[in-house]
C-alpha cells in the first residue's frame, strides 16, 4: 500500500527534525539533565512539525532499550514502533476537535491514575487543544497541576491564544516556528532523490515557496505532482495542476505594465485566465512578485530576502530597474486591497482588468526626485497612453509649505521679479564683529548682487522669495528682513525653521558674521479717509500675490511635470 511522503518520511528522532533545532536542542538537554517537565504545550502553524516531536518525545521517554528516558530513541523495539504508528496502549493520541467535551476529559482523567502497561510513562498527546470547551479545560485543571508520577501531558495547538490561560501556566510552552524556504527545499530535493524522481530545481524551490512554512504542505503539493506521471518534474506542472501561476508569464506581465502597453497586458491577463487560473491566484501572484521587486529596488538582492532561481534573479534585477520604490510600494498595497475585493466581487476580471490597466496607463507614482531629474534633463514626462491630453486641473493652497527643493536646476525660465544673475557688483568680505550692529545700509545697497550671490546655494525660489524683502535693520545682534505688504505668503514660507536656518546661514558665511535673523511684513498705511485706495491696493495686493505663486519654479516645475493648469488658488484664513 502506496504511504503519503508525509508519513513516509517523518522525523524519528531530534536530529531528524528539520526547521525547529531550537525546540529539539531545549528538548534534547531536557532530558539530558533529567529536567522532564509533566506538561508540554507545542504552538505553532500547521505542518511544521508539532505532532511529530511529541511523537519523538513520547519514544525518548518510553523506549525499551534504555532503562531511562534517552535523546536517541532506537525505533526498534516495540514502544517505538507502536507509537510511530500511533497504537501504543501506553500513548494515547486524542484529537481534541473531536474529543472535547468534558465526559471524555473526565474519562481520560480517571484512567490517567493507573500505572502503564508497560513503559515508563503514561503519555497523553491532545492536538487542537484549543477546541476542548471550557468546561473541559477546567476538568482538566487539577490533573495539571498535581499529576500522577507517571503521567506527562503534550499538548498541541495553531491557535495559543484559544487555550485558556490558567491552562497555558500549568505547561512549558514551545513555540515551532515556519520553516524557511530553504529548509524545506532542501528536504525536498532529498526525497525526490530518494525517490529516484527526475525534477527541475526551480520546481522545488517553486514548491517550497508554496508551502508557506509547513513541510507537511511542500511534501502534498509534491506528492500531487508526482502522482502526474510526467518526468522530469518542471515548473509548467505548477500552472497545469496545481493552479499557481508560472512566475515567467507574471514577469512577462509586469514588463508590459511598466511598458506602459495596455493591450498587451490586458492580453496577459486573459491568457493566465483562461489557462484555468482565478483573479485571486493572479493578484497573490503579483503581489509576491512586486515584493521581490521592491526589495531588490529598495535594498538590493539579499539571499535571505529574496528567494528566486539565478534566471529569475537576473529578470527581477532587470524589471526592478524599471519602476521606483514609490510605484512598487504603491502596486503592492493597491492589490492587497485588490484581493479582498476580487474574493467577494460578481465582476472580479473587471476589477482586476481596471487595476491592471490603472498600472499601466499611469505614470503619476513617479517620485519627484526622478520627475525633477527627467524635467531639467529636457525628457519631461511623457504621457501615458491613452491618456488624455487635457490638463488637469490643480488647486494650490498659499498656507501649505512650499514645494520641497529639487536636488537639481529646474527649467530653465526665470520668473519676472528675479533679480538678474549676471550682476557683477560685488559684495564687501569684510569681516565684521558677531553680535554688533551692522551697516544697515551697505546691506541695503548690496542686497540684490548678495541675493545673486547665493542663488546657487539656496535655491532659485528661495531667492524669489527674498526679493520680495529688503533689510530693515541690524541691532543687537539680530538681522531684520522686512516683506513688502503683499509678500505675507512669501514671509511665511521663509519661517519655515529649514529655510530660515539655510538662509541665515548662508548670509553668515558671506558676510562672515554671526547673527540672529527674524522677518517681519510691512503693514500698509492706509488713511482712514480714502476707503478706495485701500481697497485698490488690496486687490493689487492679490493680484500680485498670485502672479509671485504662479511664477514660483517649484509650483511651475510640478505643473510641466504633470501637465496642469491651476483653476483656483486657495488662501488659508489664520485662526
Amino acid at each position: 500500500m502506496y504511504t503519503v511522503l508525509a508519513r513516509k518520511y517523518r522525523s524519528q528522532t531530534f536530529d531528524d527534525v528539520v526547521g525547529q533545532d531550537a525546540s529539539a536542542k531545549t528538548l534534547k538537554n531536557a532530558i539530558k539533565t533529567g529536567r522532564i517537565a509533566h506538561a508540554y504545550l507545542f504552538c505553532g502553524t500547521r505542518g511544521v512539525g508539532k505532532t511529530s516531536i511529541a511523537r519523538i518525545l513520547a519514544k525518548a521517554l518510553n523506549c525499551l532499550n534504555f532503562d531511562q528516558a534517552t535523546t536517541t530513541p532506537c525505533c526498534k523495539c516495540e514502544s517505538c514502533v507502536a507509537i510511530n504508528t500511533g497504537e501504543d496502549i501506553d500513548v494515547l493520541e486524542i484529537d481534541g476537535a473531536s474529543n472535547n467535551g468534558v465526559d471524555q476529559v473526565r474519562e481520560l482523567r480517571d484512567n490517567a491514575i493507573y500505572r502503564p502497561a508497560r513503559a515508563r510513562n503514561k503519555i497523553y498527546i491532545i492536538d487542537e487543544v484549543h477546541m476542548l470547551t471550557v468546561a473541559a479545560f477546567n476538568a482538566l485543571l487539577k490533573i495539571l497541576e498535581e499529576p500522577p508520577a507517571h503521567v506527562k501531558f503534550i499538548f498541541a495547538t495553531t491557535e495559543p491564544n484559544k487555550v485558556l490561560a490558567t491552562i497555558q501556566s500549568r505547561c512549558q510552552r514551545y513555540d515551532f516556528r515556519n520553516i524557511s524556504i530553504g529548509d524545506i527545499a532542501n528536504h525536498l530535493k532529498s526525497l525526490l532523490s530518494q525517490e529516484n524522481v527526475p525534477f527541475e530545481d526551480d520546481l522545488v524551490l517553486s514548491v517550497a515557496k508554496m508551502a508557506n512554512g509547513s513541510m507537511r504542505d511542500g511534501l502534498s503539493l509534491l506528492d500531487r505532482l508526482i502522482s502526474t506521471g510526467v518526468s522530469p518534474l518542471s515548473t509548467n506542472l505548477l500552472e497545469e495542476f496545481l493552479g499557481q501561476p508560472n512566475i515567467e508569464r507574471i514577469y512577462d506581465l509586469i514588463d508590459v505594465m511598466s511598458q506602459q502597453d495596455a493591450a498587451q497586458a490586458l492580453t496577459q491577463v486573459d491568457a493566465l485566465i483562461r489557462n484555468g487560473l482565478s483573479e485571486a491566484q493572479i493578484v497573490d501572484a503579483l503581489i509576491d512578485a512586486l515584493r521581490d521587486l521592491m526589495v531588490i529596488n529598495t535594498a538590493g538582492m539579499i539571499p535571505d530576502l529574496v528567494v528566486l532561481t539565478e534566471q529569475q534573479k537576473q529578470k527581477a534585477e532587470v524589471l526592478a530597474k524599471k519602476f521606483d520604490a514609490a510605484a512598487l510600494i504603491y502596486r503592492v498595497t493597491a492589490l492587497e486591497k485588490l484581493r479582498w475585493t476580487v474574493k467577494n466581487s460578481d465582476t472580479p476580471r473587471t476589477l482586476l482588468e481596471a487595476s491592471i490597466l490603472r498600472f499601466t496607463l499611469s505614470d503619476h507614482f513617479i517620485n519627484i526626485d526622478t520627475l525633477l531629474t527627467q524635467l531639467s534633463s529636457g525628457q519631461g514626462q511623457k504621457p501615458a497612453m491613452g491618456a488624455p491630453k487635457k490638463k488637469q486641473p490643480v488647486i494650490v493652497n498659499t498656507a501649505s509649505p512650499t514645494p520641497p527643493q529639487p536636488t537639481v536646476s529646474p527649467p530653465a525660465q526665470q520668473p519676472q521679479h528675479q533679480p538678474s544673475q549676471t550682476s557683477k557688483t560685488p559684495v564687501s568680505q569684510a569681516p565684521m564683529p558677531a553680535s554688533q550692529d551692522g551697516d544697515i545700509q551697505a546691506l541695503k545697497s548690496q542686497w540684490e548682487s548678495l541675493l545673486n550671490s547665493l542663488a546657487e546655494r539656496l535655491g532659485p525660489s528661495t531667492i524669489t522669495l527674498l526679493s520680495k524683502a529688503l533689510p530693515a535693520q541690524w541691532k543687537n545682534g539680530t538681522l531684520t528682513l522686512k516683506f513688502d505688504p503683499s509678500a505675507k505668503v512669501q514671509k511665511t514660507m521663509c519661517e519655515n525653521s529649514d529655510r530660515t536656518e539655510a538662509i541665515r546661514n548662508a548670509l553668515q558665511e558671506r558676510l562672515n558674521t554671526r547673527f540672529h535673523l527674524t522677518f517681519t511684513l510691512e503693514e500698509p498705511d492706509f488713511s482712514p479717509d480714502a476707503p478706495e485706495l485701500a481697497a485698490q491696493v488690496t486687490a493689487e495686493d492679490i493680484r500680485q500675490k498670485r502672479n509671485d505663486l504662479l511664477n514660483d519654479p517649484g509650483v511651475k516645475t510640478v505643473l510641466v511635470g504633470f501637465n496642469a493648469t491651476v483653476t483656483n488658488i486657495e488662501e488659508k484664513k489664520e485662526e
